[in-house]
């Protein structure tokens, strides 16, 4: 498996060289040359099988070539044996042929672990097989950082800096990340917002000049391994629904857009999907695009939803790479245009996109009355962004014989403030493996959002 970038001016790469890049040189994203394609049959003969089992099989051609077959089934099997569910990311119907699939039953509560503890166990493989140190350089807008730092805090060659928009992440994902003491692991809150975290991170990426030859690594949704990690639990969840003899459709909350395009993905290799809606807050410029043609930066609002209070979408270009034709001069031309202005792309195009994907923004106030609503109704409590997933998947739902599955993206613990706005009665409390999260010791740094000292500040404190 070959590797080329959204930009095309970068060289095509190997597995092994895509997970420590991240960006690509010419400030690309990377995708597949090919994808793997699946036949009904195929996927068929999978329904009954472990999650783990199901994800070796979907994942090995992504690493082909670059890792043997049985050191990634180890991995894989070592990474979903820590979730405390069973079926590792099980389906609870709330209405009639209505799912949500919970995907908040690894280690910090979040579907970022089902690639982020892969995320780990690959990069301390490789690194050990290379004898290579990195610095990985992530930004959060709540529940990467966590994630990133679970999977990663064992890894001896690899020291984590994770940029977090201070006092803009709930207590409960803050306390995840910063209560993790370890030689390996720093917490940077930015007097700033999530895009001016991520912004850094991207600048950093661009000139990894300041850390005097270490490699830079990135763990968020940029990082291929991610992607292709959560292109499984689609699979997953239409084996467990009659698919492939019957398409599903999937409303998936979304800031980076990294989520909902490893549905995309799955669609691509073979797996029967009706429907994919993009579930957004009031930052909704990826609304605005899917149902509009309009691509405008507005500014950033805080919402009760945080983990989607994102406006520069990162995966958003990998999907525009194939509306494109793949034709990566035609796609930098675009995005150094819509950096400086908004934009739309001609309309064949556009309609491409929408033959797929519909979409819908929910505000603060719709958010808390569907959380009332769907615990009034099934006495099940859902997070802030799963209930705009489900309010997206009510209004834009395309055909009712096609059994509707909304990503549960976090526990309802992680945003208790949501919750008590919503008027349930109820609070959700703590899993037993976290029952002690407010007494831990936390540490981080407050640092201005300057990209300057930022950097100085990765170059003081790592390890040599």
């Amino acid at each position: 498996m070959r590797y080329i970038s959204t930009r095309g001016e970068s060289p095509a790469l190997g597995f092994e060289d895509v997970l420590l890049a991240g960006l690509a040189s010419d400030g690309g994203l990377y995708v597949p040359e090919t994808l793997p394609r699946f036949t009904i049959e195929e996927i068929a003969s999978w329904a009954g099988l472990p999650y783990s089992q199901l994800a070796f099989n979907v994942m090995y051609p992504f690493v082909e070539g670059a890792i043997p077959e049985q050191d990634f089934r180890d991995m894989v099997n070592d990474t979903y044996a820590v979730f405390e569910h069973k079926s590792v990311a099980p389906l609870v119907q709330v209405d009639s042929n209505e799912w949500i699939m919970e995907l908040f039953c690894g280690p910090t509560l979040a579907f970022k672990d089902f690639a982020l503890q892969l995320l780990g166990r690959l990069l301390d493989y490789v690194l050990k097989r290379r004898n290579e140190r990195v610095v990985i350089l992530g930004a959060t807008s709540g529940d990467t950082g966590s994630a990133a730092i679970e999977g990663c805090k064992h890894c001896d060659n690899v020291d984590i800096f994770i940029l977090h928009p201070h006092k803009r992440v709930s207590d409960v994902q803050r306390k995840q990340m910063t209560s993790i003491i370890s030689d390996n692991v720093f917490n940077i809150a930015v007097e700033g917002n999530f895009d001016d975290c991520q912004q850094m991170v991207k600048d950093s990426f661009g000139d990894q000049s300041f850390l005097g030859g270490t490699r830079l690594v990135a763990v968020n949704s940029i990082n291929w391994a991610r992607i292709m990690a959560q292109i499984v639990y689609y699979f997953s969840a239409s084996l467990a629904l009659g698919g492939p003899s019957r398409s599903v459709s999937f409303s998936v909350p979304t800031g980076n857009f990294g989520d909902i395009f490893a549905g995309y993905l799955a669609r691509n290799m073979g797996l029967p999907i009706n429907q994919l809606i993009v579930a957004t807050n009031k930052n909704d410029i990826l609304h605005r695009f899917i149902s509009q043609n309009q691509y405008e930066l507005h500014p950033l609002e805080h919402t009760l939803s945080p983990s989607m209070d994102i406006m520069v979408s990162s995966n958003f270009e990998r999907l525009l790479f194939d509306l494109y034709g793949r034709d990566g001069k035609a796609l930098a031309a675009l995005m150094g245009e819509w950096k400086t202005k908004s934009g739309s792309i001609d309309n064949s195009r556009w309609k491409s996109a929408r033959a797929l994907f519909d979409s819908h923004s929910v505000d603060d106030d719709r958010t808390c009355a569907v959380i009332k609503e769907v615990y009034e109704q099934t006495g099940y409590l859902v997070d802030p962004h799963t209930a705009i997933g489900v309010d997206a998947a009510r209004v834009c739902r395309r055909s009712v014989s096609a059994p509707m599955v909304t990503l549960a993206t976090a526990h309802p613990v992680k945003f208790p403030e949501a919750v008590e706005k919503a008027g349930v009665g109820v609070m959700p409390s703590l899993p037993p493996h976290m029952a002690d999260l407010f007494d831990r010791e936390e540490k981080y740094d407050v640092i201005a959002n300057d990209l300057a000292s930022v950097q100085q500040y990765v170059k003081d404190h790592r390890r040599n």
